[in-house]
Order: C-alpha cells, then structure tokens, then sequence
C-alpha cells in the first residue's frame, strides 16, 4: 500500500469543511468520479449538486474520485496501488454504481487512465456481474453520447435532479442482478440511454445509416430537466480550500441562456432558459448567521438576470462579495458593474466574439461595434484594470478580413480603455483569448465544417502580427490540436471511441485514426447533408431539426436570429 497517497487523501479531506463521508452500512454506494483533477473537478457546481443530491438520500453514499495530480498519478503507476476515493479509500471497483460526470471532450483522454487505476475493463462488452455498472451523467452524456457507447453501460441524458433518484431507486429495487436483464430494465426508465440494446448500421460512404433499438428500448432517448429551479438549489456543498474557487460559495442564478447564439451549445440542450427566483436567491445567500461570504454568481449569462444589482448589493450591504465569470456586453449596468468593483473585481470578462459584424450577424450575437465599446467604456469608468476578450476563428464564411477586423476592434477597444486609464492614472492589461471555432451537436451549426488546422494556423499568425505592436494587450490562443480533437469528439460516432487508448497513451490524432482504419477529415472537415443523420439523435432534446436546419441557413447569409422569450414555441421548446 502506498502511505504517501493514502495522506495525500486524508489531509485533502480534513482540509475541506460540510458533508462528511459515514461508513457504508448496506447502502448502494456511487463512486463519483470527475475524468480530470480534484482542482478542476471540485470547482464544478454539477459535481457539488450531485454529490449533495446522492448524499442527502438515506439509502445512499456517494464518494469521490479524481484523476491523480502528476506527481500521484506517477507514484500511482509505479506501486501499482489502485485508485481510492477521497473519503475512505476504497478502491473504485468495490463501489456498486460508478458515475462519471463529463463536461468537456478532451477529459475523454483520461478515461483509458482512470480505468486502468480503478482496475475495471475499460469496455463494457468485457465487464460482466463482478464488475460496477457504469453510468455516464454530465453536458457530455446529452450532448453526444456516442463516442463513449462502448465504454460506458447507459448515459444519463438531462439533468441530475430528475434522473438520479429515478435511477437510485431502480437499483436498490432490481429484483435481478443479471446484467443483461438490469440494463434492459433501466433502458425503459425516461432519460436513461443504454447503448447495448441498440443495433447500429453505416452506410457505404461511413455516415451512420440506423440505430434500431432492441425491444423494450425507446427510440429516441428524450432529455430530461428540472421544470421549476427553485426546487433543488445548485450551490456549493463542500468546501475546497485547494481549488480555484476555494474561498467562494458558488450558487446557480439560471440555466440555460436566452440569447440563442447559433455556436453555443448550451443555449439550445438547456432549454427553455430558467431562472430562480430573486426571493428565493435571497433566501439562500442571506439566511447564514455568518454571513454570505464570496459569492460566486453562476449562469451562461450572469448579466441577463434581472436583479442581480440588488441581490448584489444586499450579499455587499450583508458584508459579502460579488463574483461572475462573464458580463453580457448588452445587459451590463453600471449599477451591476458598482457592485463587482465593490467587492473587489480587478478583471471583468466580455465576449465580443467576432470583430466584424457580417460575423457577429453569422453567430447571432446580436450586438454592435458601438454597444461593445460602450460596454468597455462603461467598465474602465468604473475603475476595473483589468480586461478580457473572449474571440474565435474559423467560422462559417470567415475570410482573412473578417480577422483583421479582430484586431482592428481590439485597437479601438485598446484606445477606449488606454484614454480612460490614463485620465484614472492607472493602465490595466488587455487579454484577447482566441479559440477556434468547434461545431457542436444541437446547434444550427453541426452541420458546419472545422476548419483545418493550416489554415487556422494562418489566422492566428495574422492575429499575432496584428496585436504585438498594441502596448499591454496579451494574446492567448487555445491548441489547435486539442481543439481538433474536441472537434472529432463532439460529432463523433461510437467508432471513435476506439481512439481513446492510443491517444491517451500519446498517439496523435492522425496517426491514431489511420490506426483503427477511421478519417479525421470525415468528421472534421466536411459539411453534412441536411438529410445526413446524425450520431447524437439517438437523443431528443426537444428542439426541432427543421428549426435549427433553418438557423443554419439564415447563418450561412449573415442574417440575425431571435432571441428566446416568454410564450415561444419556434424551436420546438415552450419557453
């Protein structure tokens, strides 16, 4: 046994302060694992909402699995001791239900690893009744669950606070524990898709043909979601002092996002757009004899809720603080943006998106060159430093202006913020993130090509030549190659799944594909047929395929969209 670890996960948990692990006493136990670091992982509110929600059940425990640090993952693999959660140290093997929670599609690299330290077959096909079912829940699992079909037993297709008590309360109830049988049985549970009982079909050119489901199995697997927020809060259950927020209580203000950008993933599987209520919220935050603290104000569109300045100021008024991650360039105040230089903001994120607005008018960004700078001059006035850019390249019809037109808008938002800085006697830095344009499942653009490689190479080299001269303005560019990857990933079929161990030991993508006999550019870089079927409809989120077929076709002229609002019903979706 290695002692070293098994500290290294006692002082991690004498560390962290509410729900505390208890012996298991007969109860159905959930290894809750996280596909990246206890850093990243604990500083995500789903985790946290889950881990509440499992643990606050009577016939439930639920611990915690991580990938290992570099340094353990090292000692792991050279003592040979398995992976053990975070509360007892039991190995994952030992757990009856092991629950990964997925967000991002380059984690999929790590799956092959936390497999192999958990000591479980990696596919499904080769575990049997010795072995944990494995259930994958996260953004992942209703986004486009296919690419993981062969390693995980079923997917968890919406939100926890519907799916987890239906799927707790089968397992404790199943009168067999014949695999087979429990996963024909769960496969009927609403929300809950079981890839092996159903049968796939390609065509000659490779694109999917068919998934017929076995008898008992639905059709399509339709999402599932929590119809009034207020009744399940997601907010922050244990604290974590090792983690990026470590000194904030995050709490959920809404889901989903009304804006309907035709890029964004999230605006379209989180449909309608919830809010809690501001009472409610009140409620939450004010109701401690200690105070609220830091707040961490979590949503796709913090800015978008309508009493944020007040909830705000009484969290400031209580002798909390305010944080968001991003501001909405049309919604922000001054009096939302008093409220975060109140509690302490040194830098404020806005996502312009693209610098031209034929782009802008592509996406349905639905803001303007003068609103972007009003927005930039409006929080300099009010004494933040600093500020970040949020841009992407390679979309739809993007030409070489279209990037210039990124660094010319970065030049004019320089001028705004350098005036102001220098009447304030202070000059904050400007950060531009660029990152390239991924087409997601369930979104007006998953029928968009990626654009390849070489030539997003050339975009960012004309960036760089652009911004360099501009004094204090950093440029940070995400990988090509691990956008490339996301891109495979996230319109993948199960077919794909078979990269996973050659890339997670350190193949390339390319290399890895020619290997099992796939094409990178079949899923990279061609755009779909509108009658092309497509891998993650296996899924319904309720939003019509003639809908967003329409939205891609009004992208494709640079023509603007709606927004979602109360009583409409043009997706598909009754917001």
């Amino acid at each position: 046994m290695s002692h070293r670890l098994i500290d290294r996960y006692r002082q991690r948990l004498a560390a962290e302060t509410g729900l505390a692990a208890n012996p298991w006493g007969g109860r159905l136990s959930v290894a809750l694992v996280y596909p990246n670091s206890y850093h990243q992982g604990m500083s995500n509110l789903g985790v946290q909402a889950v881990y509440q929600l499992l643990n606050s059940r009577a016939d439930t425990l639920c611990e915690r699995f991580f990938l290992p640090d570099p340094e353990d993952l090292a000692e792991h693999r050279r003592t040979g001791f398995p992976l053990v959660s975070l509360e007892t140290q039991r190995p994952l093997a030992d757990f009856d239900l092991v629950a990964f929670s997925i967000s991002f599609e380059n984690d999929y690299l790590n799956l092959p690893i936390l497999f192999k330290l958990g000591q479980l077959p990696l596919w499904r096909e080769e575990r049997d009744a010795r072995h944990p079912l494995v259930v994958c829940g996260g953004v992942c699992a209703f986004l486009n669950p296919e690419p993981l079909a062969g390693i995980m037993d079923l997917f968890a297709v919406g939100e926890a606070e519907v799916l987890l008590a239906p799927l707790v309360d089968a397992l404790n109830q199943a009168d067999s524990q014949e695999r087979a049988t429990l996963l024909a049985a769960l496969a009927a549970l609403p929300g809950f898709y079981v890839p092996s009982r159903y049968r796939v079909d390609y065509a000659g050119d490779g694109s999917l043909q068919a998934m017929t489901p076995l008898p008992g199995a639905p059709a399509r697997v339709e999402r599932q979601w929590l119809a009034a927020l207020d009744d399940f809060q997601a907010r922050t259950c244990v604290a974590t002092p090792e983690t990026e927020f470590g000194d904030m209580q995050l709490i959920e203000v809404s889901r989903g996002c009304p804006r309907a950008c035709r890029f964004c993933a999230a605006g379209f599987i989180y449909r309608p757009f919830r809010e809690h209520g501001a009472d409610h919220l009140r409620r939450q935050l004010l109701a401690a004899e200690t105070g609220p603290g830091r707040v961490g104000l979590v949503a796709a569109a913090v800015s978008d809720y309508g009493g944020l300045a007040k909830i705000g100021a009484a969290i400031l008024d209580a002798g909390g603080e305010v944080s968001v991650s991003s501001v909405r360039i049309d919604a922000i105040t001054p009096e939302q943006i008093g409220v975060l230089v109140r509690s302490g903001h040194k830098t404020l994120a806005l996502a312009p998106e693209a610098g031209s607005q034929h782009m802008r008018d592509v996406v349905n960004k639905g803001i303007d060159e003068a609103q972007i700078l009003e927005a930039v001059r409006m929080i300099a006035d009010a004494g933040v430093p600093n500020l970040k850019l949020y841009f992407m390249v390679g979309l739809p019809g993007e030409t070489d202006a279209d990037v210039v037109a990124i660094g010319e808008l970065a030049g004019k938002i320089r001028q705004v913020w350098e005036a102001v800085g220098r009447a304030r006697g202070r000059l904050g830095r400007l950060v531009l993130s660029v990152n390239p344009f991924v087409p997601k499942p369930w979104t007006p653009l998953q029928w968009a090509p990626m654009e390849p490689v070489s030539r997003l190479e050339k975009k960012y080299r004309l960036l760089q030549k652009m911004i360099r001269p501009l004094a204090n303005v950093d440029l940070q560019c995400e990988s090509l190659r691990s956008a490339e990857l996301q891109g495979l990933l996230a319109r993948g079929d199960r077919r794909c799944g078979q990269l996973l161990p050659l890339l997670a030991a350190g193949g390339n993508l390319k290399a890895a594909c020619r290997e099992i006999g796939l094409d990178a550019t079949f899923y990279l870089s061609r755009e779909r047929g509108e009658q092309e079927l497509f891998p993650w409809e296996i899924i319904t989120q309720g939003v019509r395929r003639d809908y967003l077929w329409r939205e891609y076709q009004e992208a494709l002229t640079a023509t603007p969209g709606l927004v979602c609002s109360p009583g409409c019903r043009r997706c598909g979706v009754a917001c």
